[in-house]
């Protein structure tokens, strides 16, 4: 008889720190919004640092690109890990690696704009919620590669055995 057994501990771990990092990222992508306004300059300083000799609507067009690219990996990376976390707890094969893979872009993203897109005051708590919520992903990631996590999601479907008696009860 197939039954949907509760998952194993680490499963609803990995499920817990996932829900916790999208949250977290939840709240960085509305603060990346709100301090748009005063990242948007310090931008411009670092595109103008990069070639002086171009006219200033040049750097606001570049600084507005950056800005809205990060925005748009942050909102993008988010949305895959959502669906992902889905299909891990559907047990759809090699998730983890695609789930590796959109912490692995979290990592480059973040790296990648720490020089460029996120400086300044008010970028300082941003860059500590970033960190914060890529640290989230690899500590999901971790427990779903326990042994009883994996031994779960490599079973399709979940059969329990029931006795003579239960079945003549019923």
């Amino acid at each position: 008889m197939l039954t949907k057994l509760t998952p194993p501990f680490s499963v609803r771990v990995a499920q817990f720190f996932w829900i916790v990092s999208f949250l977290v990222g939840g709240f960085a992508v509305v603060y990346d919004v709100i301090i748009r306004r005063e990242q948007l300059p310090l931008i411009v300083e670092a595109v103008r640092a990069v070639d002086p000799s171009r006219s200033e609507q040049t750097y606001t067009t570049a600084a507005d690109i950056i800005f809205w690219s990060l925005f748009g990996v942050l909102v993008g990376v988010l949305l895959v890990q959502i669906t992902l976390m889905v299909s891990f707890m559907a047990r759809r094969p090699n998730v983890r690696w695609w789930q590796l893979l959109t912490w692995v872009v979290q990592v480059v993203t973040l790296a990648l704009a720490l020089d460029l897109a996120l400086t300044g005051e008010h970028a300082e708590p941003l860059r500590l919620i970033l960190a914060a919520q890529c640290a989230l992903v690899l500590l999901a990631l971790l427990a779903s590669v326990m042994p009883k996590a994996i031994a779960w999601s490599a079973r399709k479907h979940d059969v329990v055995r029931h006795r003579q008696d239960d079945a003549a009860v019923g």
